[in-house]
């Protein structure tokens, strides 16, 4: 029997997602990363040599071997879930980043800049948005926690993936937060709203944030709310040094995914090499 994708099986599997209480980053991502998928095979019956010829094509067109592993995960989780295991390809072999990539790299000076060019742009709830993400390494998928009622109390918690993890927030951040509240007229509930009173999502954040890069001098590469997270982590382990409890922090079940964040750049591992004085 041909193995041809179709709406409903799409369906079928972003409501398994569902069930999965998978969050909703993960499934959005599954079903772009699918549809992907989808169009390339434009028709054709799913195959482990397609998918294959898929991941040669993801290569040739530049995609990072990272990216196309993340994009395999998803499909793969397809194909469980429709049964068809023998379609399943191999991932592509990545070596351990050493060093973080310094394209990428949002420092302090940068965050700065983003926060007081959306203050003087009138963009009050941008600012006080990246400096709640960037104080506490909440996910942009885990704004909506953010209530009137955590705020009063100073901290929130984090329900995901069947795990619940507390975040306090700071005393400095909770009277903002109040008084940006009070001033848009939010007595309970989420404080992070559009004007028409519903969540703010993933893709408005992302591109409200983009906005900014120009006027704040900030390479566009760097800025996206996931940064801001990278950011928390770094500051956070420069002043406490604890990975486990920042792990905890974090949401990690695992340590070495925090590592990851705390990946140095190329100039400080030469500013160590220097210090060795080894070199006479």
């Amino acid at each position: 029997m041909k193995k041809i994708i179709t709406a409903s099986m799409v369906l079928d599997f972003q409501n398994y997602l569902i069930q999965e209480e998978r969050s909703n980053g993960t499934r959005e991502k599954y079903q772009r990363d699918l549809a992907h998928f989808t169009a390339w095979l434009d028709g054709r019956p799913v195959s482990k040599e397609l998918a294959a010829a898929w991941k040669e094509a993801l290569l040739e067109q530049g995609y990072a071997p990272i990216t196309i592993n993340s994009m395999l995960a998803a499909i793969h989780q397809f194909f469980a879930f429709m049964g068809w295991t023998d379609c399943r390809v191999k991932y592509l072999r990545v070596q351990q980043r050493l060093f973080r990539d310094t394209a990428r790299d949002l420092d302090r000076r940068e965050y700065d800049r983003l926060i007081e060019c959306a203050q003087r742009s009138g963009k009050d709830r941008l600012a006080l948005l990246m400096e709640t993400m960037g104080s506490t390494g909440i996910r942009v998928s885990e704004v909506h926690y953010l209530t009137v009622e955590a705020v009063r109390k100073g901290r929130t918690d984090i329900s995901l993936k069947g795990k619940i993890r507390t975040i306090l927030l700071p005393s400095k951040l909770c009277r903002k937060l109040l008084k940006y509240a009070q001033k848009e007229k939010i007595a309970s509930g989420e404080i992070f709203l559009t004007r028409n009173g519903i969540s703010l999502s993933r893709k408005q954040i992302w591109s409200e944030m983009k906005a900014l890069c120009a006027e704040a001098d900030v390479a566009p590469s760097k800025v996206f709310p996931h940064n801001l997270r990278h950011l928390f982590a770094r500051t956070f382990y420069h002043v406490d040094r604890d990975v486990a409890k920042l792990a905890d922090i974090l949401g990690h079940s695992s340590i070495e995914t925090t590592r990851i964040y705390l990946i140095s750049t190329g100039v400080e591992h030469v500013k160590t090499l220097d210090r060795l004085h080894l070199v006479s």
